[in-house]
């Protein structure tokens, strides 16, 4: 079983674990936060979770060398657009999958897609039902792909 800070293995999986916060002052407000670094099929995948914070030095450099990252963009009580686009320019992956953003399915407050396109710059593109994705066919530089929900 997969919880908290830590390695893990699991078949030909590896994933690390790495402590973060769901806020910027230290987890005072809604405490930790686990952000998973996961190496499948050669890619290194970065799941930031409920991620409230843009990562620090130390916290960038554990995580490395990302490929895919899954990042929250909705703000209230995680990454708003302007942290996200700072955390993608700080490790720099090469496949951008946003998450926790609104959309018509869920009442919540939350800032939308558009917000966190434009502070990408990226103009706006189609959603997919599945992103199919190998070592050899990621993108040259950072790409923003959305999925459906």
């Amino acid at each position: 079983m997969v919880k908290g800070p830590g390695e893990y293995e699991i078949g030909d999986v590896l994933i690390l674990g790495i402590a973060t916060f769901h806020d910027a002052v230290g987890g005072k407000n809604k405490g930790k936060n686990t952000v998973y670094l996961m190496e499948v099929d050669g890619m290194s995948i970065c799941h930031l979770g409920d991620l409230g914070h843009v990562l620090n030095a130390e916290q960038v450099e554990e995580i490395d060398d990302v490929d895919v990252l899954l990042l929250p963009v909705g703000g209230v009580s995680t990454l708003n657009a302007p942290m996200a686009a700072e955390v993608i320019r700080r490790l720099e992956p090469k496949v951008v999958v946003p998450m926790h953003y609104k959309t018509p399915a869920i009442s919540r407050r939350l800032g939308t897609i558009d917000e966190f396109l434009k502070e990408m710059g990226v103009e706006q593109i189609e959603s997919k039902p599945k992103l199919s994705l190998t070592k050899s066919n990621l993108p040259a530089s950072t790409q923003v792909f959305l999925l459906d929900y």
